[in-house]
């Protein structure tokens, strides 16, 4: 898989279509790439940096429309420590993230759902989604509706692990997730989780959670950040398919952003129309 360009230190977005949606009194502008089924791509701390955009585009060349709503920072600015120590604080009191509940899911969610409806009633077929780190736990929220067929959390950090139990959360209600368990049964859906091992932010108890609480149907894609690992991964490893991906044929983090891809084949196509055998009346 080679890549569509190098990333920019700091990227205009120019390759990209750009509009507003307004939902559930939020309006925020969507970045928009591509043909094919759709993409929610939901951006990381600290916003949609050259690193997420190249993410993107990778989705839309993979033939998929990509739609991807700027919820906080300056699209396209360079990731720096500072910045995202800013977005972060902003994230932070902002009303439509709620970082620190365990129970319930951000408000900023409702923006989201309907912008995923809004994508199936236009492009037809099954929605993909997948957040990251602040946002990554809103694909659960996302998966309720049954037009979204691959949700994908990467690195999901809500709520922001303070305590054992806040570590464990999901960041959806108990009825939620209920509700998403026994559609995962009944409908066969599928969820993807990705993290590194040593993520403070995403630890291994919610990876457990998610498991207990998902069943068989939750994949979850943990990569070794250990010290001493064969990848020469650092601890502080954070972001799997943006930040931190090595684009390197067999590094663990490029399998994981093939099985993302390969995850959105799967599950948004369309499958093929059955074929008469031995021809017609």
């Amino acid at each position: 898989m080679s890549m569509i360009h190098p990333v920019r230190e700091n990227d205009a977005l120019d390759d990209f279509a750009v509009s507003e949606f307004t939902h559930a009194g939020y309006t925020y502008p969507v970045f928009r790439l591509g043909e094919g089924p759709a993409v929610l791509v939901i951006h990381e701390v600290p916003g949609i940096t050259p690193e997420v955009a190249q993410f993107a585009r990778r989705v839309a060349a993979a033939g998929f429309t990509v739609l991807m709503p700027s919820l906080f920072g300056v699209p396209g600015r360079r990731l720096t420590p500072g910045y995202v120590m800013q977005a972060m604080a902003m994230a932070c009191v902002r009303r439509e993230f709620a970082v620190m509940a365990a129970n319930r899911t951000s408000p900023v969610t409702d923006f989201l759902r309907g912008l995923s409806r809004a994508a199936h009633e236009e492009l037809g077929g099954a929605v993909g989604v997948i957040g990251m780190c602040l946002t990554g736990n809103f694909a659960l929220a996302l998966a309720l509706d049954p037009w979204v067929r691959a949700p994908v959390l990467s690195q999901p950090s809500l709520p922001l692990g303070v305590t054992p139990r806040l570590r464990r959360a999901l960041h959806l209600s108990p009825q939620d997730v209920a509700r998403l368990r026994q559609r995962m049964d009944e409908e066969q859906l599928k969820v993807v989780g990705l993290r590194f091992t040593a993520d403070a932010l995403c630890g291994g108890s919610r990876f457990r959670a998610l498991r207990e609480r998902l069943g068989p149907g939750f994949e979850g894609i943990e990569i070794s950040s250990k010290p001493g690992n064969p990848h020469g991964i650092p601890p502080i490893a954070h972001s799997v398919v943006t930040t931190d991906l090595v684009d390197e044929a067999g590094h663990p983090t490029r399998q994981a952003l093939e099985r993302v891809l390969a995850f959105f084949e799967e599950m948004l196509r369309e499958p093929p129309a059955p074929q008469d055998i031995g021809g017609g009346l």
